[in-house]
C-alpha cells in the first residue's frame, strides 16, 4: 500500500516538505496563541496558495492531502478504549446516537433548503455531530471526488473550527444560566462541542468534574466516527455512477480497517502513556499537515462564491444538536 519508488519519492517530497513546514509553523501558533492549529494550517496554506502552482509541489502536496491524511484518521483509533466509553451508559450513548443521526438527515435537508448539495449537508452534518474538523476531513475522504470537494472540505473545518471556538465561550454560560449540574454541564458539552480541544476547554472552565465527564463523552461522539464513515462509504459506493464493466471502490477502506484495529488494540491492552501519547500527537501533526496541503490546493476566491448559505446551514446545525441534548438531559438522569 505505502510501497513507493525512489522516483516517486523524489517527485513527492517537495509538496510534502511544504506542506509539513506549514502544518508545523500552525501548531507553533495554536500552541503560542491558544488557537486552533487546524484553523491556522488552512489560512496559512491559503495564503500560499500560489506554491501549488508549481508543477513540482504538485504531486506531494496531493499526497499529503490523501495518504498522509489517512493514516492521521487511522491512528484516532488509539484516542478510543471501549470500556471507558462503556462507563457513561446506555441513555448516555442513545442520546448521543440521537444526535448525531438526526444532525446528518437535518443538514441533508435543510441544505436542499438552502439551495446546496446534499453532500455538502452530510459533510456539514457529520462534522458538526461527531467531532468538528477531524469528522470533516475523514468524511471527505470517504466521498466521491468532485471539483467542489476540497473548496467544501475547507469550509467545513474554517466553519466548524469557528463555531466549536463560539460555543466553548457561551455553553458553559448556558449551563450556569439553566441551573445545571456539573454532571450535566460536563456530558452537554461533551455531547455538542465539536472539537476536542474546545470540548477541554470548556469543561475544566466550570469544574475538574465536569471537564473529566466533557472530555469521557466527547470520546464517545469520536467512537462514533467508525460507524458514520462506513454508512457513508457504503451510501456512496451503491449511488456511484459507474460504468458496467467498471470495478467498484473498496467497501471498506484501508485507513478504517486500521481505525478499528487501533481502537480494539488500545481497549485489549494497556499502552504505556508515553507511547499513546506520541501516537495521537503523531495522528494530530498528520492531521494538521493534510489540512495544510488542502489549504495549499484551495483558492480563497473559491470560498467567498459560496455566499451566505453554507454558514447560516452550519449554525443552524449546531442549534439543532445542542438543542436536542439540552431536551434529552433530563431524561437521562444525569
Amino acid at each position: 500500500m505505502f510501497r513507493y519508488t525512489r522516483e516517486q519519492i523524489t517527485t513527492i517530497l517537495p509538496g510534502f516538505v511544504i506542506s509539513l513546514t506549514v502544518g508545523l509553523a500552525a501548531s507553533f501558533l495554536g500552541e503560542h496563541y491558544g488557537a486552533p492549529a487546524m484553523l491556522f494550517a488552512l489560512l496559512l496554506g491559503m495564503a500560499l496558495h500560489f506554491i501549488h502552482e508549481d508543477p513540482k509541489a504538485q504531486a506531494g502536496i496531493a499526497f499529503t492531502s490523501s495518504t498522509v491524511l489517512r493514516i492521521g484518521v487511522a491512528l484516532l483509533g488509539f484516542r478510543i478504549a471501549f470500556a471507558d466509553v462503556v462507563t457513561l451508559g446506555w441513555k448516555t450513548f442513545l442520546m448521543m446516537a440521537a444526535g448525531i443521526i438526526t444532525t446528518i438527515i437535518f443538514g441533508l435537508l435543510i441544505a436542499r433548503l438552502f439551495s446546496l448539495k446534499r453532500r455538502f449537508g452530510a459533510l456539514t452534518g457529520g462534522a458538526v455531530a461527531i467531532c468538528g474538523a477531524s469528522a470533516a476531513l475523514a468524511l471527505s475522504a470517504v466521498m466521491p471526488k468532485s471539483d467542489e470537494q476540497e473548496r467544501d472540505t475547507v469550509f467545513a473545518v474554517v466553519g466548524v473550527t469557528a463555531l466549536s471556538t463560539l460555543a466553548m465561550i457561551i455553553y458553559p454560560m448556558i449551563g450556569g444560566l439553566s441551573g445545571m449540574t456539573d454532571t450535566e454541564a460536563g456530558i452537554f458539552i461533551g455531547a455538542t462541542i465539536h472539537d476536542v480541544a474546545q470540548v477541554v476547554g470548556a469543561g475544566y472552565s466550570i469544574s475538574v468534574e465536569a471537564g473529566d465527564l466533557a472530555a469521557l463523552t466527547k470520546l464517545m461522539r469520536v467512537a462514533m466516527l467508525l460507524p458514520v464513515v462506513l454508512i457513508f462509504v457504503m451510501v456512496f459506493r451503491a449511488h456511484r455512477n459507474t460504468a458496467p464493466n467498471a470495478k467498484k471502490p473498496t467497501l471498506i477502506p484501508g485507513f478504517l480497517v486500521a481505525f478499528v484495529a487501533f481502537a480494539l488494540l488500545n481497549s485489549a491492552i494497556a499502552i504505556p502513556v508515553e507511547a499513546k501519547s506520541a501516537l495521537t500527537t503523531f495522528s494530530r501533526t498528520c492531521l494538521i499537515t493534510a489540512i495544510a496541503a488542502i489549504g495549499l490546493k484551495s483558492n480563497l476566491r473559491s470560498l467567498v462564491t459560496l455566499g451566505w448559505r453554507p454558514v447560516m446551514l452550519m449554525v443552524v446545525e449546531t442549534i439543532w444538536l445542542a438543542g436536542l441534548v439540552l431536551l434529552c438531559l433530563p431524561m437521562i438522569g444525569a
